[in-house]
C-alpha cells in the first residue's frame, strides 16, 4: 500500500463528495480505506491551487500498525510492493494505476515513477526465475 505519513506534505487531488449522496459515498470510502485498519482518519486543511482553503478527510498511515514500514526508501519498499496483495488487489497494480493517473493529469512524480520502475523490474526478474 502507499500511504501518507503523519507530519508530511504532499500535493495531489481533492475530491468533493456530492452532497446529495454524501452519507452513501462516505460509507463506501470508509469501507475501502479502513478495510485493513491501518489508517488514522484525519481532518486536514488543504490549500487548493486557486488559493482557497478547505477541510478534507485524509487517511494517514498508523505507525503502530503491524504492516507499517518506517523505511520509505525505494530499495526497502519496492520488494514489498512487488509481492504484496490484499482484498482489493495487488499493491503493484495500485502503484501502476496511481502512476498512470498522475501522468494523465500532468502531475508526474519522479520518485513515484522510479519506484514503479523498480517494482516492474523486480516482477519481471521474478517471472524469469519462475520460467
Amino acid at each position: 500500500m502507499l500511504a501518507l505519513k503523519q507530519g508530511g506534505r504532499t500535493s495531489g487531488l481533492a475530491f468533493r463528495l456530492p452532497e446529495a449522496r454524501l452519507h452513501e459515498e462516505l460509507a463506501l470510502l470508509w469501507k475501502r480505506e479502513m478495510i485493513t485498519g491501518c489508517y488514522l482518519p484525519t481532518w486536514c486543511e488543504l490549500q487548493l491551487e486557486d488559493g482557497r482553503s478547505v477541510t478534507a478527510l485524509t487517511f494517514i498511515m498508523d505507525p503502530r500498525h503491524p504492516l507499517y514500514e518506517s523505511d520509505s526508501c525505494p530499495e526497502a519498499i519496492a520488494p514489498l510492493i512487488a509481492a504484496a496483495s490484499g482484498p482489493l488487489g495487488s499493491n503493484a497494480q495500485y502503484l501502476f494505476s496511481l502512476e498512470e493517473e498522475l501522468t494523465k493529469r500532468g502531475m508526474e512524480e519522479e520518485s513515484l515513477s522510479r519506484l514503479a520502475h523498480q517494482v516492474r523490474t523486480l516482477q519481471q526478474s521474478h517471472c524469469l526465475k519462475q520460467a
